[in-house]
């Protein structure tokens, strides 16, 4: 966890300062301290958010399957090609031409609906 001395010092010291001037400078130094306050929140939140964006780029440089989906795509295409083959068989032998032209007009649906479905997760 973050050193939350300096925001403690912050504090005390207005409260410090609200106890010696009195009420009626109370509403400007909490200002003053919602100010600060917000600034190291802001400052914490950057530093975090560099942090995060520093190690998304050194695991995407590390992990080849986030550079794209084709490796992703090879077990698609691969059954493809094995339902493929038996497929083409049954359809042309009892369906001939146009038996033939739907069942690849099928395969190469599902191979773009998986395709874009992989290129969306990455």
């Amino acid at each position: 966890m973050p050193d939350m001395r300096p925001i403690r010092e912050d504090l005390q010291a207005t409260l410090d300062a609200r106890r010696d001037l009195g009420p009626d400078y109370e509403a400007a130094l909490v200002e003053s301290f919602v100010e600060r306050l917000d600034a190291t929140i802001t400052a914490r939140v950057q530093a975090e958010l560099g942090t995060t964006q520093v190690k998304k780029q050194k695991n995407s440089n590390n992990n080849p399957k986030q550079h794209g989906g084709g490796a992703a795509m090879i077990p698609v295409a691969l059954g493809s090609l094995g339902l493929g083959i038996p497929l083409t068989a049954i359809a042309s032998s009892n369906a001939g031409l146009v038996g033939l032209l739907l069942t690849w007009a099928a395969i190469v649906a599902i191979n773009v609906a998986a395709a874009v479905a992989i290129m969306r997760r990455d």
